[in-house]
């Protein structure tokens, strides 16, 4: 079970890169909020980008259409506001940490609401991959997508 285990972890993407560029093993919650949500964003728009080319072969301008319809702040909002009710305390805090964090910008096409729970739902998507959740990451992320459905 333990060999399983160390099998799994180094299959894992994020113990790569630490172990790889020699980073990681700083403590998560002295993690600015922004830098979460920095990660996160880049952690968000992968799994999209993912799912859609595995799902369908299509040029990429419609791959990039339909991309820009899931993680645009709008959508991420209402993703956030689905998901607010399922999360746990912790995961609770660390979204309002980023929600209510002061941005340097804002988006241009969503209001200042918006952009806001759209930056604490990537600061929860960073700290779950960056603790090693990615099973907790992809079950709120699964949950919501219906809501944009």
């Amino acid at each position: 079970m333990e060999e399983s285990l160390r099998g799994m972890e180094e299959r894992n993407l994020l113990n790569k890169l630490r172990r790889e560029f020699d980073c990681g093993g700083g403590d998560i919650r002295t993690v600015s909020p922004l830098n979460l949500a920095f990660v996160g964003d880049g952690i968000f728009d992968l799994l999209v980008r993912t799912i859609l080319v595995e799902r369908a072969n299509r040029p990429t301008h419609e791959l990039h259409k339909k991309k820009s319809m899931v993680v645009k702040a709008v959508s991420q909002a209402r993703m956030a506001e689905a998901l607010e009710k399922l999360l746990t305390e912790e995961e609770l805090a660390v979204y309002k940490r980023g929600k209510n964090a002061k941005p340097a910008t804002c988006a241009k096409n969503a209001s200042l609401a918006d952009y806001r729970k759209a930056t604490g739902l990537e600061a929860l998507m960073g700290y779950l991959y960056l603790t090693g959740q990615e099973d907790r990451m992809l079950e709120l992320f699964k949950e919501g997508l219906k809501c944009l459905l």
